[in-house]
């Protein structure tokens, strides 16, 4: 951690160790976001799928040997750059949990997004929901850690008691910050499931 009493006329320093560490939470939210299929192409669904090529002699993300790209709301395409390798993204593709059949046609793979039904979509945001519980409790964990540093400085008299009080209302206003933010990330993907 920080030495709280190196930085009594300075509260920046801690400032960003907060919002570092929250940060952190924030990205794994997004990494999760994109894991959540909406009914629309996103080229997250499929770009960290391991691909073993070459006899297996080299394993490899997906979007590490081909350029992916969405050209419509329901289609995303893969184009290999070394074309030997297209038969091993197929089979990756295949055997991935993305659920959808991959279509070779000797030069790229296409994979078609079948329509989503009103079931599946509220089973989504209900998954939707629990993430985003899930990085509210991630951030409040953040917000404790540095609650309970904050409180052992000012027991063991490093820091004041008024400058407790002032780190503790930066650190409520930090997390409600990164709490309003996962919210709007969160609404944002809700509204891509829910169908106009």
């Amino acid at each position: 951690m920080i030495d709280l009493k190196l930085i009594e006329n300075e509260s920046s320093e801690l400032n960003e160790h907060i919002d570092s560490a929250m940060d952190k939470v924030i990205k794994h939210f997004e990494h999760e976001l994109a894991s959540v299929r909406t009914g629309r192409a996103n080229t997250a669904m499929v770009e960290d799928i391991i691909v073993s090529c070459y006899e297996g002699s080299t394993h490899m993300p997906l979007k590490n040997i081909a350029t992916l790209s969405a050209p419509d709301a329901r289609m995303i395409v893969i184009q290999p750059w070394d074309k030997a390798t297209l038969p091993d993204v197929e089979k990756a593709i295949f055997n991935s949990d993305v659920g959808i059949t991959p279509a070779n046609d000797g030069n790229l793979i296409r994979l078609q997004l079948p329509e989503m039904s009103g079931t599946r979509r509220e089973e989504l945001i209900k998954v939707l929901h629990k993430k985003l519980e899930d990085s509210k409790i991630g951030v409040r964990n953040v917000r404790k850690d540095f609650h309970n540093f904050i409180r052992d400085a000012e027991r063991k008299k490093t820091i004041s008691e008024d400058f407790s009080r002032r780190l503790n209302d930066l650190l409520q206003k930090i997390t409600d910050q990164h709490i309003k933010k996962v919210e709007e990330m969160s609404d944002k993907k809700e509204k891509e499931l829910r169908p106009n």
